[in-house]
């Protein structure tokens, strides 16, 4: 388990990270959502102990992380913008990681690096910017680590190679327990891989929570009727959102189902569905409890 305890940390005057804790369970994968400068890339450099807290600390297992190489040697970082030695290869990087990381596998670096296309002989810095991640993802795949932190690490990579990456990870996880924690400004890229997700705002953690706990009590159902209805039309029901193309209504509501549905079915609609909620919509739900917008606060 990776516990952060009131940590802050200082850019000159600048504070980007206030007072933040957060638990991150062993086995799950971990997302971390938040707007470009609400600290996900400081946070994760701290947890990868690059960076030293001014205040607070960072715990991996009940171990301390900065200057602890025995701790680190469980953690892989991909940075939004991975490093690899100048004129160096995939195979040269493969063969400086076997040095760093005790379990590293060569045989399954070499496959996937394989299946991915990427040549082990082709100097990295004619890569582009997606085989460069996908060569930073084959690393720490093959490094067999506890612990991966990715830093916006779907970002430049095609629909079908993320794809490919969140079922790589899916199989790590059930295989060996591997737990990645990923930043992202976008909800939509964490939602089918994510079991608990922590939303940033301004250097702190605004909520941290199950997935399948947020659902729990909010629904979004689609209605069609004659006329257009507001949200004060519908006395005894909790909305928080309430959105309405000519007669077909979209509300985000909160309570049972079965007792909203009815409520609903009160004012005789044409056409009603119960649907599917999306990760963007759980969070307006949530962050509305506590006063923010979420629709300015994410993408």
């Amino acid at each position: 388990m990776i516990e952060a305890q009131n940590i802050t940390k200082y850019f000159d005057t600048i504070k980007a990270i206030d007072q933040m804790s957060v638990q991150i369970q062993s086995g799950s994968v971990f997302g971390l959502v938040g707007t470009n400068g609400a600290g996900k890339s400081t946070f994760l450099r701290i947890l990868s102990g690059i960076l030293k807290p001014d205040c607070g600390q960072v715990l991996v297992d009940g171990q301390t992380i900065y200057e602890n190489m025995g701790v680190k040697s469980r953690f892989f970082f991909i940075s939004d913008d991975q490093y690899f030695f100048s004129n160096s290869t995939p195979k040269e990087m493969r063969n400086y990681y076997t040095k760093i990381y005790p379990k590293f596998d060569k045989v399954r670096f070499d496959h996937i690096l394989k299946s991915f296309d990427l040549k082990a002989d082709r100097k990295i810095n004619t890569f582009s910017k997606g085989m460069k991640k996908q060569l930073a993802i084959i690393c720490a795949l093959a490094a067999k680590t506890d612990y991966i932190f990715c830093d916006e690490t779907f970002d430049g990579l095609d629909p079908v190679m993320r794809q490919a990456v969140k079922s790589l990870f899916a199989a790590e996880i059930a295989e060996r327990g591997l737990t990645p924690i990923i930043a992202s400004h976008n909800l939509r890229e964490l939602e089918d891989i994510c079991d608990h997700v922590g939303l940033l705002h301004k250097g702190g953690v605004l909520l941290s929570r199950q997935l399948d706990d947020m659902k729990l009590g909010v629904h979004k159902i689609q209605a069609v009727f004659p006329v257009p209805y507001n949200k004060e039309d519908f006395t005894g029901m909790e909305i928080v959102t309430l959105e309405h193309r000519g007669s077909l209504h979209t509300f985000v509501v909160r309570g049972e189902k079965d007792l909203i549905t009815t409520k609903i079915q009160e004012k005789n609609p044409i056409f009603l569905e119960v649907l599917p909620l999306t990760l963007e919509e759980i969070f307006i739900s949530e962050t509305e409890v506590v006063g923010y917008d979420i629709k300015k606060l994410i993408v």
